[in-house]
């Protein structure tokens, strides 16, 4: 997420982590599954693949891609959620940063995926949306994924009202050089209906264009 103001800043004041991670652990007792975001990924991926989860939180899907055979990078904004990650999966990576600044970080790019997932869009600062779109699409390889899930009611967000709509976010995503795949209505691969209020998007970087919009022979303009 982004650290200017972020929407989970202000829901959380940066200290959710450990009541976060409590939350999930009561749900895997009672029989739930908490993996589907990372079974959803692992289907698309082929062995091994690089994957940056962006707004990893506690790093409950990055650690389970891992177990399934994939490299992990996790990276988010709030301290007391990349602790419980650091805690759990000590020998993985999980860096602090600001994803509408993650060039910052010194990542290689070349991710095969990159995910956004837990209604990380919607709670980021106000008009940091666009950039943080764009430096996603930039670590991707030429024909790697950009995964995102969102609320887009208040029902499905932790905000009285919505903040980012799915013309809003393809807008976005077509200006980054992304095009949209497949889009559904849950992490199980239901469906999506105009007007649903739950919507995991599968936006690719397409062959041989780089996020900026150029064809990777070339370059911009003098």
């Amino acid at each position: 997420m982004s650290s200017q103001g972020d929407r989970w800043a202000k829901l959380t004041g940066g200290q959710a982590g450990e009541d976060y991670a409590r939350r999930f652990a009561r749900l895997a007792e009672s029989g739930h599954d908490i993996h589907g975001e990372a079974a959803f990924c692992d289907a698309l991926l082929t062995p091994a693949a690089r994957v940056l989860d962006a707004g990893c939180g506690t790093g409950r899907i990055a650690i389970r891609l891992a177990e399934l055979g994939h490299r992990c990078t996790g990276v988010d904004v709030d301290r007391s959620m990349l602790a419980v990650a650091r805690r759990d999966a000590p020998t993985q990576e999980w860096l602090h940063g600001d994803l509408a600044h993650l060039d910052s970080l010194g990542l290689e790019p070349g991710f095969d995926l990159a995910l956004a997932a837990g209604n990380v869009i919607p709670l980021l600062a106000p008009g940091t949306e666009p950039a943080v779109v764009r430096q996603l699409a930039a670590v991707l390889r030429a024909g790697g994924l950009l995964i995102t899930g969102m609320g887009l009611d208040a029902e499905h967000l932790p905000l009285p009202e919505p903040t980012v709509t799915l013309t809003e976010f393809d807008h976005w995503c077509t200006e980054a050089g992304l095009t949209l795949r497949q889009r559904f209505a849950t992490w199980d691969g239901d469906p999506y209906r105009p007007g649903g209020g739950y919507a995991v998007s599968v936006h690719s970087r397409p062959e041989g264009v780089d996020p900026r919009g150029f064809r990777e022979t070339e370059g911009p303009s003098a």
